[in-house]
């Protein structure tokens, strides 16, 4: 498990030093970086951010490779407001700030987001991804929301919905060999649950000698030897969503 007095590790790793393609918005209550396509397309990726916010440079660059890829992206402030996790911050104080920010308590501001992209971006078909925090917020998506198509949880922290796997769409759950705050065992565990109960398709991967955050949070330069895992991530992100979207 994490060490106790950092009990989320999704520092690891550079951010990266990018300044997004896209442009930022208001959508009702709440604040989000849009990055389009350049042919116009009917389909749409929601983007949870990690603890580290919707202003992140790395989640930023996600969202512009989804765009690349012929995907109206948007990454919304699913803290409305509240201020993001910051490296400064006292981890003995991390409980407490994650208690006012659920990633079961987001319904109301995806029901916002997807009525923006149907009625202003011509959105039809619309998937969801989420890093970490917004991995797990993801899976609890995956369960109740009729209006996605598909998501995949990148690292998402099973400990918050690990009872719950009654999927209702496609999900692929991306993890790290090497994370310390999931620990193989409860990957295991998760991928049981889904065979007994889950109805749609999904996948499980774990990605070899990788750690927490790997697919958003590395640079590729300085880590050489993660290169193809950082790289076969993604891919499989996208293929995923190519092929339910």
């Amino acid at each position: 498990m994490a060490n106790e007095s950092r009990p989320c590790p999704c520092d690891i790793g550079d951010r990266f030093d990018y300044g997004g393609r896209g442009q930022e918005v208001q959508v009702e209550h709440i604040k989000a970086y849009v990055c389009k396509a350049s042919a116009s397309t009917d389909k749409a990726v929601i983007v949870i951010h990690d603890i580290f916010g919707w202003q992140l440079p790395n989640t930023r660059y996600i969202a512009d490779m989804l765009a690349a890829n012929g995907y109206i992206a948007i990454c919304p402030d699913f803290f409305v407001g509240q201020e993001a996790w910051k490296l400064s911050n006292d981890w003995a104080s991390f409980d407490d700030w994650l208690k006012t920010r659920s990633a079961g308590k987001i319904d109301k501001e995806v029901d916002v987001i997807l009525k923006y992209l149907r009625e202003q971006c011509g959105a039809k078909k619309i998937g969801v991804i989420g890093f970490c925090w917004g991995g797990a917020a993801v899976q609890h998506l995956m369960l109740k929301n009729p209006h996605l198509k598909t998501g995949v949880s990148l690292y998402g922290v099973i400990k918050f919905f690990e009872d719950r796997c009654s999927l209702l769409h496609p999900t692929f759950f991306i993890f790290g060999e090497k994370d310390d705050i999931i620990p193989l065992e409860q990957v295991t565990l998760l991928e049981q649950k889904l065979k007994q109960n889950c109805k749609v398709d999904y996948e499980v991967k774990v990605y070899p000698g990788q750690t927490h955050g790997f697919v958003h949070r590395k640079r590729e330069d300085i880590n050489p030897q993660d290169k193809p895992f950082i790289e076969e991530g993604r891919k499989d992100m996208i293929n995923w969503l190519n092929k339910y979207l």
